[in-house]
């Protein structure tokens, strides 16, 4: 920064994790009238970078009473007329008295912006120069002295994601009575098809079970049959209840999914164990009446995700 104001001070143990440069005999750059001392280039986030220290304060700058430190942006002819980078950065001189790094950073988290007209950015009055050459400090020690930078570049990516929450009425229900169960031959069926809000469903049914639930359990799924035209960057969630209807005493079995994610490369959800093919068959139970059995579904449209990319 040009200026002391909004800047902030700490310490830390870790060491800065993209720059560190260390100047030996750094006496000899005053006794060398060196007023300016470039680091060597060092590329961070895709551009070239340079510290720029000056080693008794930047006098165009009126800080001849401190060190001053800056990040710059190097080999700039190599990038575009209209070049802009933008940063935020922190940086460091060692204390090697007590293995900790003091650390300069905008106090705000404020973004600088890099550009053609602006290839540095820093700290005037980074350190005291009285601070600095006293080696009870640590800060220079044996005439030697360490810098560092930590340098984050803000890219503009151009992802994100918009959630659009649906407004509530009632949930979409649809009930489908299966016929003839004890006939059924097939591994699986499908209900007819069924809408809620802007998409269509099926309930599939394994009258013998699947999987692990295989001759033990009649197994049920929800199915979004329109997945398919779902684009990859669309992610439905739902909230979905499945009822096997008690016949006799109300005494339903119920399903729930809370909130499940459909998306185009996953249409089905649902349950392994909806009942017991033993408690489905039992003429006591209800769950199977003139061989009729019922289900019941209703689906919750809760949200719609687009990703944007």
């Amino acid at each position: 920064m040009d200026n002391q104001h909004g800047t902030r001070r700490t310490f830390r143990k870790d060491k800065p994790i993209h720059y560190t440069f260390k100047i030996q005999s750094f006496s000899s750059l005053s006794k060398n009238s060196i007023d300016k001392w470039n680091s060597c280039d060092f590329e961070v986030g895709g551009y070239k970078w340079k510290l720029s220290l000056h080693p008794k304060g930047n006098k165009n700058k009126g800080a001849t009473d401190h060190l001053s430190l800056y990040l710059a942006v190097a080999q700039t002819s190599s990038l575009p007329s209209d070049w802009e980078v933008k940063v935020i950065f922190k940086l460091f001189l060692y204390d090697q008295l007590r293995d900790k790094y003091l650390m300069l950073e905008d106090a705000d988290g404020r973004v600088r912006r890099f550009h053609g007209m602006k290839t540095e950015w820093g700290f005037d009055q980074f350190l005291q120069l009285a601070v600095f050459h006293d080696s009870s400090f640590g800060y220079l020690v044996d005439d030697t002295c360490v810098f560092g930078v930590e340098i984050f570049v803000m890219k503009n990516t151009g992802k994100g994601e918009c959630l659009s929450l649906i407004k509530q009425t009632s949930p979409s229900t649809y009930t489908w009575k299966i016929e003839h169960f004890s006939q059924l031959v097939n591994e699986i069926y499908y209900s007819e098809e069924f809408v809620a809000e802007d998409y269509k469903w099926k309930i599939l049914v394994y009258p013998k079970g699947y999987g692990l639930r295989k001759d033990n359990s009649l197994s049920a799924f929800m199915s979004l049959t329109n997945s398919a035209t779902l684009s990859s960057s669309k992610e439905v969630y739902v909230k979905c209840k499945l009822r096997v209807v008690n016949q006799l005493d109300g005494k339903h079995i119920e399903k729930a999914l809370n909130l499940q994610k459909y998306v185009s490369t996953t249409s089905n959800w649902g349950w392994f164990d909806v009942v017991s093919l033993n408690d489905l068959k039992d003429p006591k139970k209800g769950f199977l009446v003139n061989d009729t059995c019922i289900l019941e579904a209703e689906v919750t449209i809760i949200a719609v995700v687009d990703k944007m990319s």
